[in-house]
């Protein structure tokens, strides 16, 4: 199989990690330990983060997870590096265990409608909720129904060198056999002893060597829904396998960044590893990084206990654990007063907290045009600037790169209320560096300069609430809200194409 080996991307950010007093340190989860970058072929960086399986509405949780690559991405582009960011879409019918019914596949059964229907669903919501968050999309977004025949190719490579074997039109990846002569459980520090002893009784076991085998094609049950042909049978690819071919092909067979959140570290990022040393003969990346879980009031975000909140049910505050809707803004803010490795706990007190603080830091961004220089200037900027970048190249550490901005804040009301000047170089020089790092890095907007893209999509939030409503016959609801958009200013009209709105 080819693969691109030569990266092209897109141009126009300045060259600003050349001149950095600190280099640019990232924890790898792989080494467990932080490490200087650096990147494969500079200044070409390319960045590959498994996307969502788009089988139901994105989960707070996703969206910590693509706000912090975001930032990441946003970074690297500042610094000038010129980034292939890849960000696959799942919208296939995968199993995460042999016995499970495949999410997309039973999402379509029980509304009796087509899986790709859900698929279309579901990414166009994905979509709608990482604008309103302010991420800026991937460079490419690959879907695996689109790249099955070069999944089926892998799998016939990884057979061909005796790393996987076919059983009852299953095809499973040798996992004993491989770890003759390979680290597998380098990632997830796990050794192959304890796999053996810890993997569940699942149906279809009797079809493996080795209880730790798992599936890179699995033959479809009568039932299955999504199924292709291959050459073993008709059935669909392992869940793993698809991100090893998309990485790949539009990265090389060795790249910089793989990420995605930790609780993918195992099995899925393992057995991606396993896979390309297996049928590429070598690691798929250099260096590995993954963002950490997120808790609401200390306990583990979970729908079945309560605690799982929706971004939707956030931006309204449409949740019995919300006293009042939080800001797609606030919220982004509020992730990002966290290292994207720590845990992040979501709490009424801490928000609320986030929002004031929010408010103090795009304040100061106005205030900065009224400011006026003066003949000398009463701090240095350049060891400012130098401590925001020591914090972004210390593992993107954005809590202390905010710490840094909000001592701007109180420089900035300073020279505002107590006369305080700089001269005009170093006013110019601050002014960039304070607003270039809450906008471009932090992906910070004011609320006026968000308001016409998150009103829309605030709205598209409330009218599929109604919908849910109406469907389930709860008209009471579906009224209530229809008649409080009213009194907000907006025309709700419910026709044949949908359900619309407008501004009175």
């Amino acid at each position: 199989m080819e693969h691109l080996t030569v990266l092209r991307f897109n141009v126009g950010h300045s060259c600003i990690f050349a001149d950095m007093k600190t280099a640019l340190k990232v924890y790898n989860t792989l080494a467990r330990k932080t490490e200087e970058f650096q990147p494969i072929n500079p200044p070409f960086v390319g960045l590959y983060v498994c996307g969502p399986t788009v089988y139901s509405e994105v989960h707070i949780g996703n969206v910590r997870t693509f706000t912090s690559f975001d930032l990441i991405y946003r970074y690297l582009l500042h610094l000038g590096y010129k980034v292939r960011y890849v960000r696959n879409i799942t919208d296939v019918g995968h199993l995460l265990d042999d016995n499970e019914e495949d999410k997309i596949s039973k999402k379509a059964r029980l509304e009796n409608i087509e899986p790709m229907e859900v698929v279309q669903r579901y990414t166009v919501d994905f979509h709608k909720t990482m604008m309103l968050f302010n991420t800026l999309p991937p460079s490419i977004e690959p879907t695996a129904t689109a790249h099955l025949i070069e999944q089926i190719e892998l799998i016939q490579t990884i057979l061909d060198k005796g790393l996987a074997y076919e059983s009852n039109g299953s095809v499973y990846f040798d996992v004993l056999k491989y770890s003759a002569d390979h680290n597998y459980g380098e990632l997830s520090g796990r050794n192959i002893d304890e796999l053996l002893v810890n993997t569940r009784d699942l149906d279809g076991q009797d079809d493996k060597k080795h209880p730790a085998d798992f599936a890179i094609w699995k033959k479809a049950e009568p039932q299955h829904i999504m199924k292709w042909n291959a050459p073993w049978s008709l059935g669909f690819p392992g869940w793993h396998l698809e991100c090893s071919v998309m990485s790949t092909k539009y990265l090389g067979t060795t790249f910089d960044i793989h990420g995605g959140g930790m609780d993918l570290k195992f099995p899925h990022h393992e057995c991606e590893i396993a896979q390309n040393e297996a049928g590429y003969g070598c690691a798929p990346a250099k260096y590995w990084l993954h963002t950490n879980m997120l808790t609401f009031n200390g306990r583990k975000m979970a729908k079945s206990e309560g605690t799982g909140v929706t971004p939707k049910e956030m931006i309204t505050g449409n949740h019995p654990l919300l006293t009042q809707a939080y800001s797609p803004m606030t919220i982004r803010f509020f992730m990002l007063q966290a290292h994207y490795r720590s845990t992040l706990d979501f709490n009424n007190e801490a928000l609320q907290a986030a929002e004031k603080g929010f408010r103090r830091l795009m304040t100061a961004v106005k205030d900065l045009d009224g400011l006026k220089s003066g003949n000398t200037s009463f701090f240095t900027v350049e060891d400012w600037k130098e401590e925001l970048y020591a914090a972004m190249n210390d593992d993107f550490n954005s809590p202390i790169a905010i710490a840094q901005l909000f001592e701007g804040v109180r420089l900035i009301n300073l020279m505002k209320d107590q006369g305080e000047t700089l001269t005009e170089s170093d006013l110019a020089a601050f002014t960039s560096a304070f607003k270039t790092f809450i906008t471009d890095v932090l992906g910070l907007t004011t609320e006026e300069e968000n308001d016409s893209g998150e009103v829309d999509g605030l709205m598209d939030f409330i009218l599929q609430l109604r919908n849910e409503a109406k469907a389930r016959k709860d008209y009471a609801t579906s009224d209530e809200i229809r008649d409080k958009l009213n009194e907000l200013g907006f025309e709700i009209k419910d026709g044949k194409e949908g359900t619309t709105f407008s501004r009175k």
